[in-house]
């Protein structure tokens, strides 16, 4: 069965059909998901989901984009959800640079705190990083988050940068741009990473692969992910699904 990494299923966009969809996985192969969260009221519904549904678990965690206002508080109502039974990591977090706002230093601020969560947690880190490649690589450098492990989600840099994180033990997210006319740089890091430290995703509502580019994304599109990463490998779609399910399940230890 598919695993499911990284979906965001508390969003909007999901709000007609959520539970009609998350009803319908098992018979479409999907077996494993794992709800992304990214502020505390995502938090709040990511773990109603969780509980509802046996096959769904959930990430804790603030967003770079969703920082700005957190406080100590926040940070210590985290650290109590963590403890739930469903939550199997600290995320989505790290930088964002794309946008002006929440400034670097408060983005940095919050990713330092709440790596350290993450280690006091004893929970992976579920790592956000768009237009933000060496300060986030220098802050999980000196933080020692090979320590901690985790999933570098989304991943958009080139193979140099994925080096580094493999060799720190981490694994890379793969979801729909690798199949976009645009996505050679994913290709070639899915080329170059073992096929042992990647994991699939959708980051639905968004991304959805080819041919659906541009529509709304869900698990149910995972089998175009892998198809393309076993087309890289030179790997039958079936062993693809075997080995990243086994990758997911050691990185959420599950």
């Amino acid at each position: 069965m598919i695993f499911e990494t990284h979906a965001h299923y508390d969003d909007e966009a999901f709000d007609e059909d959520r539970y009609d969809l998350l009803d319908s996985m098992a018979e479409n192969g999907i077996g494993t998901i794992v709800n992304a969260t990214a502020s505390k009221r995502t938090v709040e519904k990511s773990l109603e989901l969780a509980h509802k549904y046996p096959f769904v678990y959930t990430t804790i965690g603030v967003h770079p984009s969703d920082c700005a206002e957190m406080d100590e508080a926040e940070l210590k109502w985290l650290e109590e959800m963590c403890a739930d039974e469903k939550a199997v990591a600290v995320g989505e977090i790290g930088l964002d640079y794309h946008y002006d706002e929440p400034s670097p230093e408060i983005q940095k601020k919050w990713f330092e705190a709440q790596i350290e969560l993450a280690r006091r947690a004893k929970l992976p880190l579920i790592i956000h990083s768009r237009d933000a490649a060496k300060d986030t690589l220098d802050i999980m450098k000196a933080l020692h988050t090979e320590e901690i492990g985790g999933d570098i989600h989304c991943f958009s840099y080139p193979v140099e940068i994925a080096k580094e994180y493999l060799n720190m033990g981490f694994y890379i997210g793969v979801g729909g741009v690798i199949t976009f006319k645009n996505g050679r740089k994913l290709r070639e890091v899915v080329e170059y990473a073992p096929i042992e430290q990647i994991v699939i995703e959708t980051d639905s509502p968004y991304l959805s692969p080819e041919p659906f580019r541009g529509k709304r994304n869900s698990s149910l599109n995972l089998p175009y992910v892998v198809e393309k990463i076993a087309e890289i490998k030179g790997l039958t779609a079936e062993k693809v699904i075997e080995i990243t399910e086994a990758n997911a399940r050691k990185l959420y230890r599950l």
